[in-house]
C-alpha cells in the first residue's frame, strides 16, 4: 500500500504543477487552479492545500523522484503565501462552494495543514524553513476563529476538536482544550448498532471517524474511539461486492451517489494496528485497493503513514470478510422514544443552515449473498435497492397524489421469511382561528395569512393512507408485495430506478402515444418507460433481472412532486387504490 500511494502521490504532483498559477500580476498568483471552476480556492478538497500535501509529502520522501527537487519547494513557498494572502483577517477560509468565513472549513484545512507542518517540520533541511514560517502564522492566525467559531452539521463538531487538538498541540493554551470540551460535551450523535446522524456512509461518517481518531490523540480521550470503532464494524456491512458503500439512505449529497471505501482507509489502518483487529485490517485492505491518490489535505493517507511510519508496514493477519449475512442495523435502536422528545428541545423543529436529521436510528436491513447486495430503507423515497453482479437497481420508490410526492416506509419488521415494511401517512383540514386568536390585523383592510396564528386551527376531515411492503426471498429472486386499501381513488406509481449503463429489454418498446397493444414498456422520454404488464429484463454486464407485474391503471407519465433521479433508467407502474400488487424478480444464475 505504501508504495502504491508514493506512486499516486508522484502522479499527483505531477498533475498539480501546471495548474499552479505563476503570473505575478495574477490575484491567483502561487494558489493551484481548481479544474471545476477556474479559480484557485484554500479549501482541504479542491484547494490549493491539497496540493500542497502531495508536494509535501514527495519533497521529504525519498522514495519520492521529487525528493528534495528544489523548483517544486519553490512552488511550495509560493503556495504558503497564496494560502496566507487568502486568510480572512479573523483567521477564516472561505472555502468557495458556500459557508463564507467558515469556522468549520477553516477547522478542515488546519487538520491537514497542521499534519503537513509536522511532517516538514520533521525535516532537517534548511530550505525548508520559509515554509514552515509561513505555514505556522497560518496556523497560528486560526486560533481566533477556532476559539469562537461556530459549526453549521453534526460531523462539524468533530472536525472542530480534531483542529484544536493539533493547534493545541502546537501552540499549548487550555482556552484551547476547553473550547473542544465544549464541543465534546453535547455527546456522541451515534446509535448503538454505529450509525452517525447523518447516515452518511459515502462522506460524512468516514468523515467524523478520521476526526475523533485524532481528537482521541491529541487531546487524551481514548473512550472517543468506541464510537468509531462502532461504525467501523458497522460499515462490514454496507459495501457492496464491487467495493459501492451504500448510500441508497445517506441523509446527506452522497445520498443514492457512487462512493467508494476510500475515506475509510485510514480510519480502519490506524484502528486495526492499533486494536490488533483482523477485521479492520482486512477492510483496510479492501478499502486501499480504492484509492486513487493519497486523498485530499485534510485526509492524506500518505503524510499520515510518513509521521506514523509503522502504517507502512502490512498487518499482521487480515480476516475474511463476510459474503454471506443478513443484518438488521438499528432494529433494537429506541428511535421513537428520543424523538418524542423531540419537542422538549425547545427548537420547534428549526434549524438554520442544516437539518435535524429526524431519520437517524431508522432500520436497515443488509441482506448478501455472494455477488449479490439488497438494501432494505426506511425514512427515505426508496424502500429496496440491489446490486447484482453488475447490474444496479439503485431505487424502488412509492409516490402517491395523497400527499403529493414520496411515500416513505417508516416501520421494518422481520418475517419468517422475509419483511414487513408500512408506510403511514395522515392529511387533514384546518378551520377558521378562534376569534379571541385573531390578531388585530384581521379586522383591518389588510390581513396577511403569515400573520395568522395557524397553529391554532382545528383539525378537521383528517384522511390516512397506509402503505404495506412485503419482501420475500424466493429461490430464484425476490418478490415484492405492495398492499393500500384507502382512501379509494388515490393514484399512485412505483418506479424502478436503474444505473444508467444497463439496457431494457420486453416484449416491445415503443413510444408514448402509439398504440402499445403488446402491454408491456412505453417509453415516455429517454429516461423512462411506463410498464403495463407483461416482462422485462435489465441488463449489464452479463447479469440481468427478469421483473413481472407491471400495471398502468392511470395514465399519469410521472407523479407530482416527486421527479425521477437524473442519470436513472426508470420504469414506472401506474397503480390506483385499492391495489394489492406482486412484482417477481429474478436474477441471472451466478457465474461460474
Amino acid at each position: 500500500m505504501y508504495k502504491q500511494l508514493v506512486d499516486s502521490n508522484d502522479r499527483a504532483v505531477e498533475q498539480g504543477i501546471p495548474r499552479q498559477v505563476l503570473d505575478q500580476e495574477s490575484l491567483y498568483y502561487g494558489g493551484t487552479i481548481d479544474p471545476h471552476t477556474g479559480i484557485a480556492w484554500v479549501n482541504h478538497t479542491t484547494g490549493t492545500p491539497t496540493d500542497m500535501c502531495y508536494w509535501g509529502a514527495a519533497l521529504v520522501n525519498p522514495d519520492s523522484r521529487y525528493y528534495r527537487d528544489e523548483e517544486l519547494l519553490d512552488r511550495l513557498k509560493l503556495a504558503t503565501e497564496f494560502v496566507l494572502r487568502f486568510q480572512h483577517k479573523d483567521g477564516s477560509i472561505s472555502p468557495g462552494w458556500t459557508n463564507y468565513h467558515s469556522p468549520p472549513d477553516t477547522a478542515f484545512v488546519v487538520v491537514g495543514y497542521a499534519q503537513l507542518y509536522q511532517l516538514l517540520l520533521k525535516q532537517e533541511w534548511p530550505p525548508l524553513q520559509p515554509v514552515l514560517a509561513n505555514m505556522r502564522l497560518f496556523l497560528e492566525r486560526t486560533l481566533p476563529v477556532m476559539l469562537t467559531g461556530g459549526i453549521h452539521t453534526p460531523n462539524h463538531r468533530w472536525v472542530m476538536c480534531a483542529a484544536l487538538g493539533f493547534l493545541h498541540e502546537l501552540f499549548g493554551g487550555e482556552e484551547v482544550l476547553q473550547r473542544a470540551e465544549q464541543w465534546l460535551a453535547e455527546g456522541m450523535d451515534i446509535t448503538p448498532d454505529g450509525e452517525w446522524t447523518e447516515r452518511s456512509n459515502g462522506i460524512y461518517s468516514a468523515v467524523s471517524d478520521i476526526m475523533l481518531i485524532h481528537a482521541a490523540r491529541l487531546l487524551n480521550k481514548p473512550q472517543l474511539l468506541d464510537p468509531v470503532r462502532r461504525n467501523l464494524h458497522m460499515m462490514v456491512y454496507l459495501v457492496h461486492p464491487s467495493g459501492e458503500v451504500v448510500t441508497d439512505y445517506s441523509g446527506r449529497q452522497d445520498l443514492g451517489s457512487l462512493h467508494d471505501l476510500s475515506p475509510y482507509y485510514l480510519p480502519y489502518a490506524i484502528l486495526a494496528r492499533s486494536d490488533k483487529d483482523a477485521v479492520l485490517a482486512g477492510m483496510a485492505e479492501w478499502a486501499g485497493r480504492s484509492l486513487q491518490n493519497p486523498g485530499v489535505c485534510s485526509v492524506n493517507a500518505l503524510v499520515r503513514m510518513l509521521l506514523e511510519p509503522e502504517l507502512q508496514q502490512p498487518p499482521e493477519t487480515t480476516a475474511e470478510l463476510p459474503v454471506q449475512y443478513e443484518r438488521i442495523l438499528n432494529g433494537d435502536f429506541l428511535r421513537n422514544g428520543y424523538l418524542e422528545r423531540m419537542e422538549s428541545a425547545g427548537h420547534q423543529g428549526r434549524i438554520y443552515h442544516s437539518r435535524l436529521h429526524t431519520d437517524f436510528g431508522a432500520p436497515v436491513a443488509r441482506l448478501r449473498d455472494g455477488k449479490t447486495s439488497v438494501t432494505l430503507i426506511t425514512e427515505t423515497p426508496s424502500f429496496f435497492a440491489m446490486r447484482h453482479g453488475a447490474v444496479r437497481l439503485l431505487a424502488v420508490q412509492l409516490t402517491s397524489s395523497f400527499n403529493p410526492g414520496f411515500v416513505p416506509m417508516q416501520e421494518m419488521t422481520r418475517l419468517p421469511d422475509g419483511y414487513l415494511l408500512k408506510g403511514v401517512q395522515k392529511k387533514g383540514y384546518y378551520g377558521p382561528v378562534e376569534g379571541a386568536l385573531l390578531p388585530p390585523e384581521a379586522a383591518t383592510e389588510v390581513s396577511p395569512w403569515y400573520l395568522l396564528p395557524h397553529q391554532s386551527r382545528p383539525l378537521t376531515h383528517e384522511q390516512t393512507l397506509s402503505v404495506e411492503t412485503e419482501i420475500h426471498r424466493t429461490a430464484t429472486g425476490w418478490t415484492l408485495r405492495l398492499h393500500c386499501e384507502e382512501p379509494a381513488q388515490v393514484m399512485a406509481q412505483l418506479s424502478f430506478n436503474f444505473g444508467w449503463e444497463g439496457n431494457l429489454t420486453s416484449g416491445g418498446l415503443e413510444t408514448a402515444g402509439e398504440d402499445n397493444a403488446s402491454g408491456e414498456l412505453e417509453m415516455v422520454d429517454e429516461d423512462n418507460s411506463l410498464w403495463s404488464g407483461g416482462q422485462f429484463r435489465y441488463s449489464y454486464g452479463g447479469d440481468w433481472i427478469d421483473f413481472t407485474g407491471g400495471e398502468m391503471a392511470h395514465l399519469g407519465a410521472t407523479a407530482r412532486e416527486s421527479r425521477p433521479p437524473k442519470n436513472y433508467k426508470s420504469v414506472l407502474v401506474n397503480l390506483v387504490t385499492p391495489f394489492d400488487k406482486t412484482f417477481t424478480l429474478t436474477l441471472s444464475p451466478a457465474k461460474e
